[in-house]
């Protein structure tokens, strides 16, 4: 995501290694690929599934957002060498050019409302069905590039969004038979419903703010650990306005970090520093391997969720993970001009 990209340009700047390097850490950049996609999930999912006390996701999101900010504002310190350069460079870049910082207020918004919706659809979905139905996101990213970035896609990419559709879809149903109190002795209520919904909004979400600051990079001088700095700004007063709004009371009751434990820290700072671990190595990862690292990943949550917490895999949720898998590895496959055709979208505006 935007953490990635963040690293891998600063990373690109200062890091030169040999073929024979670059040929060693592209396994070890699909091994951290495959770790951060599957352990961030099944850590959320543990930690809303233990008995005791349940912390607040809401400042959950928040905490991660301010240790975002912390580490970027470390980079920029470093890169300008005293307190008073980055403050400088602060302050130019938020209240100088303060049109540029507004602008960046759209995918902050709802990259927050995001990692607050994912909270909600893992509280209430198997972590194995969330990470295929979370695939839906490469939809919602392919259809936002098409109309708001005029990208093209190929034949090929084309079906694989049908199969990705098809086996989202299948697994869903696979699970509609499965009743909400039977979810492994979770420590909340589930609503695979919920859930469901969760991680659809969650999915147009992650692809409208991914497209929209894609076009905001075009163009602009405004280094990318600036704009972090922005997003987590951003984040962090609407995550606080969440907060407030949703679980004030409990709060002035029972304090911010009212059921935190080691395994709650973890899961913060795996959010908060995972983008940037993986943006080391991501500069080795082509699209075939970053789609292969996505598939491992479904498989080990697949198969910790049985062991943890007695997950069932029936042959239709096989079967459309199968698709899913398939579609992922299809949609990330490199493009061959001559043997595809391309689609495009134009949009029609009214005066």
């Amino acid at each position: 995501g935007i953490n990635a990209e963040y690293g891998k340009q600063w990373y690109q700047r200062r890091v030169r290694v040999s073929d024979k390097g670059g040929i060693n850490l592209k396994y070890v950049s699909l091994a951290v690929l495959t770790i951060q996609n599957a352990t961030l999930i099944l850590s959320i999912r543990y930690t809303r599934t233990l008995a005791g006390d349940m912390y607040l996701s809401t400042t959950a999101v928040v905490v991660a957002e301010l240790l975002k900010m912390l580490a970027c504002f470390l980079v920029i310190l470093k890169d300008k060498g005293s307190v008073g350069g980055l403050i400088e460079h602060v302050h130019y870049y938020t209240v100088i050019q303060w049109k540029d910082a507004v602008k960046i207020s759209v995918p902050a918004i709802l990259y927050v409302i995001q990692n607050n919706l994912q909270y909600v659809a893992i509280s209430n979905l198997e972590a194995a069905v969330f990470q295929v139905t979370y695939q839906l996101k490469i939809m919602t990213t392919a259809i936002f590039s098409v109309v708001l970035l005029r990208k093209e896609l190929i034949k090929t990419q084309w079906m694989a969004l049908v199969l990705l559709f098809l086996g989202v879809s299948m697994v869903q149903l696979s699970q509609s038979s499965e009743s909400a109190s039977s979810s492994s002795g979770s420590a909340v209520e589930q609503n695979p419903t919920l859930g469901l919904v969760a991680v659809l909004l969650s999915c147009c979400s992650s692809g409208f703010a991914g497209v929209y600051f894609e076009k905001l990079l075009k163009g602009s001088d405004i280094s990318l650990w600036m704009r972090n700095i922005h997003l987590a700004g951003y984040g962090v007063l609407v995550g606080l306005l969440g907060v407030w709004w949703n679980d004030g009371v409990v709060v002035q009751e029972k304090g911010f970090f009212f059921g935190y434990n080691g395994w709650v820290w973890w899961v913060v700072v795996m959010q908060a520093f995972g983008g940037l671990l993986v943006a080391v190595v991501v500069k080795y990862a082509d699209n075939i391997l970053k789609g292969f690292a996505t598939s491992l990943a479904i498989i080990v949550s697949c198969v910790v969720s049985v062991f943890l917490w007695g997950f069932v895999v029936t042959g239709q949720f096989a079967a459309g993970t199968s698709l899913v898998l398939g579609a992922v590895y299809m949609y990330s496959f490199p493009s061959q001009p001559r043997n595809s055709f391309q689609l495009r979208v134009v949009m029609v505006t009214s005066c």
